[in-house]
């Protein structure tokens, strides 16, 4: 993993009104943790630009006067609420035979067939927190996801590797290509449209059905048609034999 280096000074005093003055002057107080006391230190709030605003992980090397350096991780910062500037920041020491745990960015390559034919892909995790060794911990947790189609996921069990292990479970989801919002409205007018047409054929033959129905019981014959049982004959046309 890349590291950046942060040049510091000691600080003497921890009080309130010295941190407000570093503070005043540009500073960010921090300290340093994990070793067999606590270090306090301060740095220009610049040198913590490539730290702070990138999404890539990194190491930190702290240069302090004297010639000291120590390799460290960025454990905790705090930002003032309005102005959003740095105001406290607290490393974690690194040892080559103890495992750290740091939150490591995906990294996922291809573009999905589920995207190509019309879906969305859907990151649900864009870091995940490993545990590893500092030689093992990696810039990028990468994934292909071209073979991707409509419907599938990626999970934490897809990207085990033997350096670093995952503090979350292995069925956590990555990412996922899902269906797109208008092709799914598109499927519901679809679905409106095609019961609107049955309903109208329902229509269409019980309309031929009436139409062709016997006359009620004890009705009127149809023209030609013989009289109904019961019924008087017709008359005979006058002039006529009867």
């Amino acid at each position: 993993m890349k590291s950046i280096t942060i040049n510091g000074s000691k600080r003497e005093s921890v009080g309130k009104r010295a941190t407000k003055a570093l503070r005043n002057a540009g500073e960010v107080p921090c300290v340093l943790y994990g070793g067999d006391n606590p270090v306090h230190f301060s740095a220009p709030e610049l040198a913590f630009s490539k730290l702070v605003y990138t999404p890539n992980a990194h190491t930190v090397v702290i240069a302090l006067e004297g010639g000291e350096t120590v390799n460290a991780v960025l454990q905790d910062i705090q930002f003032h609420p309005v102005t959003d500037k740095i105001l406290h920041i607290d490393f974690y020491t690194l040892f080559e035979g103890k495992e750290i745990a740091m939150d490591i960015p995906v990294l996922l390559h291809g573009i999905p067939k589920g995207v190509l034919n019309g879906g969305v892909l859907r990151r649900n995790r864009r870091k995940l927190r490993v545990k590893a060794l500092p030689k093992n911990l990696p810039d990028f947790i990468e994934a292909k996801i071209n073979k991707m189609k409509i419907g599938d996921k990626l999970y934490i069990s897809d990207l085990l590797n033997d350096d670093y292990n995952f503090i979350d479970g292995e069925n956590t989801v990555v990412c996922q290509v899902k269906t797109a919002r208008a092709a799914i409205v598109e499927l519901v007018l679809e679905d409106d449209e095609l019961e609107e047409g049955a309903e109208g054929v329902e229509g269409v033959e019980g309309a031929e059905g009436v139409e062709g129905a016997a006359p009620a019981e004890g009705g009127a014959p149809a023209e030609g048609g013989a009289p109904a049982e019961g019924g008087a004959a017709p008359k005979p046309a006058e002039g006529g034999q009867e």
